[in-house]
């Protein structure tokens, strides 16, 4: 799907036209660069590689100065591809937020918050188990059991426990767009989305 590289702002409201309260996630779009194109013919697939975010030169490797030097770009910090674009794009075409129109749909990828190493009331939303009566007193937030005895003998796959929890990819779909101001890139997503304050996300059309 066609998209553009963002940022998170954070979260605001606005009223919509028959008087609700709508809360929205406020999105900083582009201006992302056409760092590369790739064609079936040389790649195997077509889709528009975009850069996002100036980058100082010094915190780059010499292949990747190469990349944007050949594209005729300046060194970009977030680089992201995406396919389905119509029309003839060439390296160091500007994409804009414009792309977008309010009322559009959109899938909202991120990387979710961290959250550490969680136990099962938190990470899975267990209720606990046992009571706080008959002397228990450690037990409330356990899991309780995880599996059988001699038969089968082991704990399977997918066994809910506790773990890490968060800092994963997230795709949020069918957010629709509220406001666009394209003097300042700025889109205004419907509910939340996931990431923290200032994370990198992608906008997919």
């Amino acid at each position: 799907m066609p998209g553009l590289i963002g940022k998170k702002i954070g979260m605001t409201s606005v009223f919509s036209a028959d008087g609700k309260n709508v809360p929205c996630t406020v999105i900083e779009v582009g201006p992302c660069v056409v760092t590369q194109v790739k064609t079936t013919e040389k790649d195997g697939y077509n889709a528009l590689q975009l850069g996002f975010e100036e980058q100082k030169e010094k915190h780059l490797t010499k292949p990747e100065l190469g990349h944007f030097a050949k594209a005729g770009v300046a060194p970009k910090r977030h680089l992201a591809e995406f396919k389905g674009f119509d029309g003839e794009y060439k390296a160091g075409d500007t994409l804009t937020v414009d792309m977008f129109n309010e009322a559009d749909f959109v899938d909202i990828v991120g990387t979710s918050k961290g959250k550490g190493f969680q136990g099962v009331v938190k990470r899975h939303g267990f209720g606990g188990v046992g009571q706080s009566t008959h002397g228990q007193h450690n037990r409330l937030r356990a899991p309780g059991s995880i599996g059988a005895c001699s038969y089968p003998a082991k704990v399977f796959k997918g066994m809910r426990m506790a773990g890490q929890m968060g800092n994963q990819r997230v795709t949020v779909q069918n957010l629709q767009v509220v406001k666009v101001i394209a003097e300042h890139n700025i889109l205004m997503i419907k509910g939340s989305i996931p990431g923290a304050k200032g994370s990198i996300v992608l906008i997919e059309k």
